[in-house]
């Protein structure tokens, strides 16, 4: 009887490369964009709440006039 031995090797290679500067990139795009938004949306807020307490645009730049010329 002869005894036959076979020893199979498989070996895999898997490589994963993750551009990490492109996600941080676009992740701090994300995020400036998005505190864009909030600010942009904020001055909207506060321009339509000056609008409404001075009683009208045509007040709001009367007022805006008088505050900056100091009378």
């Amino acid at each position: 009887m002869t005894a036959t031995n076979t020893i199979t090797k498989t070996r895999a290679n898997t490589k994963t490369s993750v551009n990490t500067q492109a996600e941080v990139t676009s992740g701090a795009l994300v995020s400036i964009n998005v505190a864009g938004a909030i600010i942009g949306l904020w001055s909207l807020a506060s321009l339509v709440g000056g609008i409404v307490a001075a009683g009208g645009p045509i007040s709001l730049v009367k007022a805006w006039f008088g505050a900056v010329a100091g009378m």
